[in-house]
C-alpha cells in the first residue's frame, strides 16, 4: 500500500482517542475547561451514563464570537502562546485538543458569552463539521452539549460499560476534581 496523507476527518478521530476514552474523559476535560475559564459555578447534566448527553454548564469568563470556530480547532489554546509559558504552564488543560476531538466522535453544540459581550453565541459542530456561530441566548459562560458520543465510531462504543459503570467513573472524576477545587461552593442534586 502507497504511503498518503490521510484525510482530516481520519486524523481528528485517531486524535479524538487518545484524549476521548469513555464520557467520564469527557466531562473530565470539559470541567477542566470551566475551572480554567474561572467558573464559579458549574452544572453538569448526563443522561445515559454520557452517552445519550453530557452537559456542562458554567459561569466562566466566556468565549468570544470569533474564537468560538477556533475553540474547535485542534492546537489552539487560550494558555499558551511561548515555550516560557509552556514551561510554566498553571492550567489544568492546555494542548488545544479536548474540543475537537470530542467535536470529531460526538454531535457538539457549543454556545458562550464573553464576559464583555452584549450576546452570546452559539455554534454545532457534527463529526467535525462545523456550523457557522448563530446569536443565542445565554448567560455569561459557556454550555457545552456532547450528544450521541460516539456515534460515528462504533468501534470506540463496543468497548463502553453499562450506563451504571459509565456514570460511576464521572462521579470519580467530578469528585476528585471537586476536591482539587475546594474554593468552589460544591453543591450536589
Amino acid at each position: 500500500m502507497p504511503i498518503r496523507q490521510l484525510p482530516s476527518h481520519l486524523i481528528n478521530q485517531i486524535a479524538a482517542g487518545e484524549v476521548v476514552e469513555r464520557p467520564a474523559s469527557v466531562v473530565k476535560e470539559l470541567v477542566e475547561n470551566s475551572l480554567d475559564a474561572g467558573a464559579r459555578a458549574i452544572q453538569i447534566d448526563i443522561v445515559s451514563g454520557g452517552q445519550k448527553l453530557i452537559r456542562i454548564r458554567d459561569d466562566g469568563a466566556g468565549i468570544d464570537r470569533d474564537e468560538l470556530a477556533l475553540a474547535l480547532s485542534r492546537h489552539a489554546t487560550s494558555k499558551i502562546e511561548s515555550l516560557d509559558d509552556l514551561e510554566a504552564v498553571a492550567s489544568l488543560g492546555f494542548r488545544g485538543e479536548a474540543l475537537p476531538s470530542i467535536a470529531s466522535v460526538a454531535r457538539l453544540t457549543l454556545t458562550s458569552r464573553a464576559a464583555a459581550a452584549d450576546s452570546a453565541w452559539q455554534l454545532e459542530a457534527d463529526g467535525g463539521a462545523i456550523s457557522t456561530p448563530a446569536p443565542a441566548a445565554h448567560p455569561q459562560g459557556t454550555t457545552i452539549e456532547v450528544h450521541d458520543l460516539f456515534y460515528n465510531t462504533p468501534a470506540r462504543r463496543r468497548f463502553l460499560r453499562t450506563e451504571r459503570t459509565e456514570y460511576s467513573h464521572i462521579e470519580k472524576w467530578v469528585r476528585r476534581l471537586a476536591l482539587s477545587r475546594p474554593e468552589i461552593p460544591n453543591t450536589a442534586t
